[in-house]
């Protein structure tokens, strides 16, 4: 069985999401379920069906993220402290060539990427790019919009 993976905060975060599925969201949507059918026809009724399905959701995430845990092989990115070299868990601050924007992204497992969070995965093009490099050197990236071209500033691993 292949190891997952992730930073200690990704592996709390899919704990936490797992706890809350099997003490809360569970519960309401059986009770959901329960008030439904107590409508009597379930054939034509739209909240059963909804809940139903929603229950079919809450079954299938924990069901992987079960799966996703059992596996993870928590990284302790603190060790890495000193390395110069782009590698799982590294927070990188990158320039973009063209416009001068800073941003600073930290590389993930595929399971706790979050792109609203500056989490980027070590499949995704920006962060098979980074892998190996250190600060000064400049990264090429394809895109969906294009090539882009970096400029990494800074490694850190914290």
């Amino acid at each position: 069985m292949e190891k997952i993976p992730m930073t200690a905060v990704g592996y709390a975060r899919l704990e936490k999401e797992l706890k809350n599925l099997k003490s809360v969201e569970r519960p309401a949507i059986i009770e959901a379920i329960a008030e439904a059918r107590a409508h009597g026809d379930l054939s034509e009724n739209a909240e059963y069906h909804a809940a139903k399905e929603k229950q079919s959701f809450i079954e299938g995430r924990l069901q992987e993220l079960e799966a996703v845990i059992s596996r993870a092989e928590i990284i302790e990115v603190e060790n890495f402290e000193g390395h110069e070299h782009i590698k799982f868990g590294a927070t990188v601050t990158l320039v973009d060539e063209e416009t001068d924007e800073e941003i600073t992204y930290q590389i993930v497992g595929d399971y706790e990427a979050d792109i609203k969070r500056n989490l980027i995965s070590t499949s995704a093009p920006i962060g098979r790019a980074l892998i190996g490099k250190k600060s000064g050197h400049n990264v090429e990236v394809a895109t969906p919009k294009g090539t882009r071209f970096y400029e990494v500033l800074k490694v850190t691993y914290k």
